[in-house]
């Protein structure tokens, strides 16, 4: 036998949330938006020619691109799309982590930040939460090789103010900070503003939470012109044809309609604070939300009994079994009634315990 295995990489694989197939699920583990895409999406859909999916899509996304670059108030030489945050954020760990020193992400964080570092063999450090979950950004203000931080956490659910955001890069202008906005739709305050100011920030958010489109991968970041070139170029190296012509031109669709998207952006906001106020009432611990899910650990049930509980019922929410965090449920905001079944089950379940 060949001694081929030592040649191949290992890493440690990101886990995403479970995705069962039930009728009756109620699907409250992956953070998607309840609501259906803007109706724009639905028309553009219906109306695409199937045969046109026999030519590349434009690798420039030129159409996206504008969308996103007249909605946000920026050139579009500095608007870079890809297929979702995730392919966003991995090409930027590719392109701006290429120094010896570590890079910085907090040690309860997004964990697919890990996950890059160790298949780009990037050295990194996990400075700590404070006792509040929230980072410290004076943990920020030592030399490293560059930052990332979500902003609002996740999955602590927790925004930073954006005056410490500020810091933070003010602190390291010869670091990227990458901020990753995936949930700042939900009430957390953009860093967008910070762009023109600062050259090493890149802003990086998705269309899978708030504008509903999981499913067609849609992410995209801001920054400096020279920034977005470099990941540009390093993109066009690995595969210059990432978006799909439907994904391009959905997404026009779903930048376009503002209405719609405060709309239901709102919604779940409004489900989120109601659905907080309920779980308190039952005992639990809820962190504060800027996002499109709860934080919530019960003062006497472990999470890992409610995760399981729930999980019979056909609700699925997450579960991580991780040091500091092993208490906590994550809850993405369903609809309403989704919800109010989810806290039915709750209570009903705590009364019968007693």
């Amino acid at each position: 036998m060949g001694d081929w295995r030592k040649n191949i990489r290992t890493v440690e694989p990101y886990v995403p949330g479970e995705q069962p197939k039930y009728e009756d699920m109620i699907k409250l583990n992956t953070n998607e938006n309840p609501y259906p895409p803007a109706p724009g999406v639905e028309k553009v859909l219906k109306s695409m020619e199937t045969g046109d999916f026999r030519l590349y899509p434009k690798p420039d996304a030129r159409e996206l691109v504008d969308a996103l670059a007249a909605e946000y108030g920026v050139p579009a030489e500095q608007v870079f799309v890809g297929v979702g945050s995730d392919d966003v954020l991995g090409m930027a760990f590719l392109t701006c982590f290429c120094g010896d020193k570590e890079i910085l992400f907090p040690d309860i964080t997004y964990s697919f930040y890990p996950v890059w570092a160790d298949l780009f063999r990037i050295p990194y450090k996990r400075p700590a939460l404070d006792e509040n979950f929230r980072i410290k950004k004076e943990d920020y203000f030592v030399p490293n090789g560059g930052i990332v931080i979500a902003n609002p956490n996740a999955p602590t659910s927790i925004a930073l103010p954006l005056a410490d955001i500020e810091e933070i890069v003010k602190h390291n202008p010869d670091s990227v900070v990458i901020i990753d906005e995936a949930y700042v739709d939900f009430g957390g305050e953009s860093a967008l503003p910070l762009v023109e100011k600062y050259d090493n920030l890149l802003v990086v958010q998705t269309f899978s939470k708030s504008r509903s489109m999981a499913g067609m991968r849609i992410g995209f970041a801001i920054g400096n012109r020279e920034l977005i070139d470099a990941m540009y170029a390093v993109r066009n190296s690995y595969n210059s044809y990432t978006m799909n012509m439907p994904s391009i031109l959905c997404g026009v669709e779903a930048v376009k309609d503002r209405a719609y998207f405060d709309k239901t952006r709102t919604a779940i906001m409004e489900t989120r604070e109601d659905t907080a106020k309920k779980l308190t009432a039952l005992g639990f611990t809820v962190l504060p939300s800027a996002t499109n899910f709860l934080f919530a650990a019960h003062e006497s049930v472990p999470a890992e009994e409610l995760f399981a509980m729930l999980r019979e019922k056909h609700i699925y929410v997450r579960y991580f079994k991780q040091p500091g965090i092993q208490n906590y449920l994550r809850i993405t905001i369903g609809t309403p009634e989704q919800m109010e079944r989810f806290v039915a089950e709750v209570e009903q379940y705590l009364a019968d315990r007693i």
